[in-house]
């Protein structure tokens, strides 16, 4: 099987099983962990991403930033002449905007690639996993860069962090992967070979408090509200701090960047 399929495949696993009912929908954006990391990384500036891209930036470059959320991947860099931001959430965009000076763009890549222009570098912070047709994403990562595509992403899918919770709540086993090694391996197979540079990020509370971390955890096993106590007290076993309570459904503190070269002169 080609590593395309086999990456397909893995983010179609995770599909809610069929006889676990869904309360709500499980699916939950929470966008303060999103606003949350833009500012922690404003004030921190951490990571081999946030290095790479300034390189290739130098004196100054326009960035297009994919997937920008809140704009954890391009607001804090120096040296941005002209800052585009594409995302399919109006609230995150118009979050960024409030810490950047950028034209927006709203709806899901590639669907909107045409609206977008050529930047020097490209930017794409914590999205892969929810791609699974890389290779016209890819594509246009690629095609949209005079100098360098940078994409930052999890060790391995975010959600893994769930799977002992899972276990227990309703004994099911739930997938492993794909991790960011696949997705190296999927770049590799359309022709491109990516400078890997494996991280951690510095751990920080990325819930403003432990209620709202039971409460987003709860939706996303598909428990009622009236086992939010339960889920309290199995985050508690697992040893998640109260104090600095992280997203168990977001990037984690193990991170990869993987930068390439267009090939297309502009």
């Amino acid at each position: 099987m080609r590593a395309l399929d086999r990456w397909r495949d893995s983010l179609a696993a995770w599909a809610i099983p069929a006889d676990v009912g869904q309360h709500e929908s499980p699916w939950v954006l929470p966008r303060e962990v999103f606003v949350r990391r833009c500012d922690r990384q404003l004030e921190r500036r951490e990571g081999a991403s946030l290095r790479l891209t300034e390189e290739a930036l130098g004196s100054g470059g326009s960035v297009l930033d994919v997937g920008a959320a809140a704009g954890a991947a391009s607001v804090p860099l120096r040296g941005v002449t002209d800052l585009v931001a594409v995302d399919g959430d109006a609230e995150l965009l118009a979050e960024l905007t409030r810490r950047a000076s950028a034209r927006t763009v709203l709806g899901l890549w590639p669907e909107v690639a045409e609206s977008c222009p050529v930047a020097d570098v490209v930017v794409c912070g914590h999205v892969v996993y929810n791609v699974p047709d890389l290779a016209p994403f890819v594509a246009a990562l690629t095609s949209h860069a005079r100098r360098l595509v940078v994409v930052e992403t999890a060790e391995r899918h975010p959600l893994t962090a769930l799977n002992p919770l899972w276990r227990h709540f309703h004994g099911v086993e739930r997938p492993t992967g794909p991790t960011a090694e696949d997705f190296a391996e999927c770049l590799r197979e359309l022709g491109i070979e990516p400078r890997v540079e494996r991280w951690s990020r510095a751990p920080a509370a990325e819930h403003a408090d432990f209620a709202s971390l039971v409460e987003v955890t709860r939706r996303r096993l598909c428990l009622p509200r009236d086992r939010a106590s339960e889920v309290d007290g199995q985050l508690r076993a697992l040893g998640i701090d109260p104090e600095r309570p992280p997203d168990l459904g977001s990037s984690g503190d193990d991170v990869v960047t993987l930068s390439w070269r267009p090939r297309v002169i502009h």
